[in-house]
């Protein structure tokens, strides 16, 4: 197994704790926002890639020093060495955050059946109806909306996220999302970050993110529906 990059150490990826971030490559999504272009697109030249067993290796070096690992990318759950993957950081006495698109849930109720996964953190890119319009063609939304059940049901800790970028998401928007993950835990509504874009032509004569205010007004739109929504 090959990771797409390791960040050594991270104060913000796993609420809390000092952790490092594994980064696995490929995506089955299409988001025209998305910021990690070079990992969807397993670009080789932008990539600093680390084998499995520099990873281990790592890890077992920072024990004391970490409080837990990230497992990001891409989208980790199409990698079918992510479960062995997770078993030995596991077995190393490090917990986990899984990030992921919900895309595929039942490698996610694979995870949290053998207790691979100690957090999870799942994308919600627009309204769920509308993946097929932005994020991926003939994509069925029950996919998403089956993990986003599953996550809620789960006895672990987690949160759902919502990158904040014109033309998929507005207070509408928003407020659909809030009301399918109704009574959850934490709710991240994300500004929109304007760097190496999977499809910048995308944005051509628009501007897509949203002002400090206009990003307060989409919180309290969400909080009555949420335990707890926040801003980042």
């Amino acid at each position: 197994m090959i990771l797409g990059g390791l960040q050594k150490s991270s104060m913000i990826d796993y609420h809390g704790k000092v952790s490092c971030v594994c980064f696995l490559t490929g995506c089955n999504f299409d988001c025209p926002f998305c910021h990690n272009s070079h990992l969807v697109r397993r670009d080789l030249a932008k990539l600093d890639p680390v084998d499995e067993s520099g990873l281990y290796r790592f890890l077992e070096s920072r024990k004391g020093l970490l409080d837990g690992v990230v497992v990001s990318g891409g989208e980790p759950t199409l990698d079918r060495e992510l479960i062995p993957l997770c078993r030995q950081i596991k077995a190393m006495g490090y917990p986990v955050k899984l990030d992921t698109n919900g895309s595929l849930p039942d490698v996610i109720e694979s995870l949290m059946d053998e207790r691979l996964v100690d957090y999870i953190a799942m994308d919600v890119k627009t309204d769920p109806s509308r993946y097929p319009l932005f994020i991926k063609r003939e994509f069925n939304p029950a996919n998403v909306l089956r993990s986003i059940r599953m996550i809620m049901e789960w006895d672990g800790e987690y949160e759902f996220r919502t990158t904040c970028v014109k033309p998929l998401v507005d207070k509408k928007v928003v407020e659909n999302i809030a009301g399918i993950i109704e009574g959850a835990e934490q709710y991240a509504l994300q500004g929109f970050r304007d760097k190496d874009l999977l499809h910048p032509e995308f944005f051509q004569g628009v501007k897509p993110g949203y002002e400090e205010e206009e990003m307060k007004a989409l919180q309290s739109t969400a909080e009555p529906w949420v335990k707890r929504c926040i801003l980042r």
